[in-house]
């Protein structure tokens, strides 16, 4: 399972206990940089890389990491690259909880998948993914050996470009790596109702909905004045 954004190595669910040695058919690696060490990554998060230059080349600037907080490196600034493949691949982790409600044990979709990451957008100008990195990344990753690609990203503005059009750079790589046999899963974003809303709609892409769901966490909260009230998030 391989993901185009940032990762925080350290969370417990990317925890390799239990997991048998890397496959052999892996080609890739983990590379270091700002605040992440090649040693960061185990059996479970096999590879970690990180794609710039088209973005340094697109905007004709150097990442301020001042005013960002960017790190130029693997490593998530903002939770979003963390949460997705967590969500699709997390390990099994015990006693979590939102709050201190709903305690359970969390764990992804696929926990005992393995997970590479690729990171291709950056925390600057509202969020950037230049094309040129989102293609040099499907490459490598190509190269590398996954079996499954996944990208929480789309194209931001309408309407969107045809899936034949070469600035759609999801597109373009997805259908490269489809044609190898990697099977490749987008989001639809997280606009509408309106129509013309959902993003990365190629017919080789498997493309996934936001969602809602019921399920309430109620609690008691007490105030300053000690009156209690019941309350869910």
């Amino acid at each position: 399972m391989t993901y185009f954004a940032g990762i925080w190595p350290e969370s417990a669910s990317f925890s390799d206990e239990g997991l048998g040695p890397v496959p052999s058919s892996w080609k890739g690696f983990c590379q270091s940089g700002d605040q992440f060490k090649a040693t960061a990554c185990n059996r479970k998060l096999i590879g970690a890389r990180w794609f710039v230059d088209g973005f340094m080349a697109q905007t004709g600037r150097q990442l301020n990491l001042s005013r960002s907080g960017e790190y130029l490196s693997p490593r998530d600034v903002d939770g979003h690259g963390t949460h997705t493949s967590s969500t699709a691949a997390g390990s099994h982790v015990a006693n979590v909880s939102y709050g201190g409600v709903g305690l359970g044990t969390a764990r992804g979709g696929a926990p005992r998948a393995r997970l590479a990451m690729y990171k291709v957008c950056w925390n600057v100008l509202g969020g950037v993914c230049a094309s040129a990195d989102i293609l040099k990344a499907f490459d490598e990753a190509i190269k590398d050996g996954v079996h499954v690609l996944s990208l929480s990203i789309g194209a931001s503005s309408l309407p969107l470009y045809s899936e034949v059009d070469g600035r759609d750079a999801i597109a373009i790589g997805s259908f490269h790596a489809v044609a190898r046999g990697i099977t490749v899963v987008c989001a639809a974003g997280n606009d509408g109702p309106e129509p013309q809303t959902v993003k990365n709609t190629a017919p080789w892409i498997i493309t996934v909905a936001a969602s809602t769901m019921d399920r309430a966490f109620p609690t008691q909260i007490t105030l300053g004045n000690n009156k209690t009230f019941q309350v869910s998030y």
